[in-house]
């Protein structure tokens, strides 16, 4: 139970690694906002947390919209009163839509803008004054491997995920004097609806080279990076604050290769 009597809210919790992290953080005693503006799988969310005993409620929000975001943690503080936890976790990547600047539409830019970086901003703006009234808490944003190397063709989502790098390095300095933690976790190569619907729908993408390009030569999973969030949330990282936790199997490290369509089966290391 490392998260006993603690309260939470994250972003993005109908799917993905977001409910895998609102059903961890449940389990381990945490009180879950559900911050999801999908209605029919933030309910489900919910139910399945208090179906297994644990404390959850749904809050239909639009995080790249500033009303819905302070009516959404206005609401997080009534039902539960405070907050301890922040989770930026929602995202969108257009992968069919994304491209370079001098071919992206604007309507996409601004779209994937304002889910993945506005909303980091709007959510910490109205959670962390509660959080600091708590006494402190942990604020955890999702950057990704686009936020730490260059990836074409997806260039508003790679703006938003270097954005979220440096704005969490920035609001650790400005909010550790006051007792909320702020780290980043980067994950690449998860196992989701998002990255089904869009990397691998395409028929560009060949799926057996992406494994072998990938030091633990799988995917990973939602309840990986949640075991993360979990850590950071958790007083176990106390003293960590402004730190980017890369969750890739190392994809990064690798990145010349896994973007290189001749790369031959025999070369070492890649087998």
């Amino acid at each position: 139970m490392r998260l006993q009597g603690k309260i939470t809210a994250i972003t993005g919790a109908g799917r993905g690694i977001g409910r895998a992290a609102a059903e961890l953080f449940a389990r381990e005693g945490a009180k879950v906002a559900i911050l999801e503006l999908d209605e029919k799988s933030g309910k489900d969310a919910e139910a399945t947390i208090r179906k297994s005993g644990g404390t959850a409620q749904f809050i239909r929000t639009d995080v790249s919209n500033e009303e819905s975001v302070r009516t959404a943690f206005t609401e997080v503080d009534r039902v539960f009163g405070g907050l301890h936890v922040l989770y930026n976790n929602a995202s969108v990547y257009l992968g069919k839509h994304d491209t370079s600047v001098t071919k992206l539409p604007s309507e996409i830019w601004r779209r994937v803008l304002g889910i993945n970086l506005d909303s980091v901003y709007l959510c910490s703006k109205y959670a962390i004054p509660i959080m600091i009234r708590c006494g402190g808490g942990s604020v955890i944003n999702t950057s990704s491997s686009a936020g730490q190397i260059g990836i074409p063709f997806c260039d508003a989502y790679t703006a938003t995920k270097g954005g979220t790098t440096t704005l969490t390095r920035s609001m650790a300095v400005e909010y550790g004097p006051h007792g909320v933690r702020t780290n980043c976790i980067a994950p690449a190569a998860i196992a989701t609806d998002m990255v089904r619907e869009s990397n691998t729908s395409s028929p560009d993408f060949d799926e057996k080279l992406f494994i072998r390009s990938t030091p633990l030569r799988r995917w990973g999973t939602p309840g990986e990076i949640a075991k993360i969030a979990l850590f950071l949330a958790s007083d176990d990282s106390s003293y960590m604050n402004g730190a980017v936790l890369v969750a890739d199997g190392g994809i990064t490290l690798v990145c010349a290769y896994h973007n290189n369509p001749e790369l031959p089966e025999g070369r070492p290391g890649l087998k």
